[in-house]
């Protein structure tokens, strides 16, 4: 039987925005995204490419582009959008009452990237 834990009213999360769970200093956190039809997902908050912080990203329907390099990932699947390829770690999540509850194990240490170090060049630098 899974474990809910509750994390934030559905208000506190931003249309096409995110919210930022903090796991701890070594590993990446969780960020919860309401996307443009209004519903949540929870994914590490980490791009597959070179770890930028999907959160701090532009949501545009249902999907989030990284800051750092301007990746795009769908929201529901965790994945890259051709021709990027790659995935985030999708988190359970579900509504109940107003509330968002995140799955017990997506806080978990053992569930998480380490936290990579950012990557210092743009886009058109970095190699893929």
């Amino acid at each position: 039987m899974r474990e809910w834990i509750d994390i934030c009213a559905v208000e506190d999360v931003p249309p096409l925005g995110a919210r930022v769970v903090r796991r701890g200093v070594a590993v990446a956190d969780v960020a919860i995204f309401r996307a443009g039809d209004g519903a949540l997902h929870a994914l590490e908050d980490r791009c597959p490419h070179k770890g930028g912080p999907l959160s701090q990203g532009i949501v545009a329907g249902e999907r989030v582009t990284c800051p750092l390099h301007g990746w795009t990932i769908e929201l529901a699947s965790g994945h890259a959008v051709a021709p990027d390829r790659g995935a985030t770690r999708r988190y359970a999540l579900r509504v109940e009452g107003g509330r968002v509850l995140l799955e017990a194990g997506a806080l978990s240490a053992a569930h998480a990237a380490p936290r990579p170090a950012p990557c210092p060049l743009s886009r058109a630098a970095c190699p893929r």
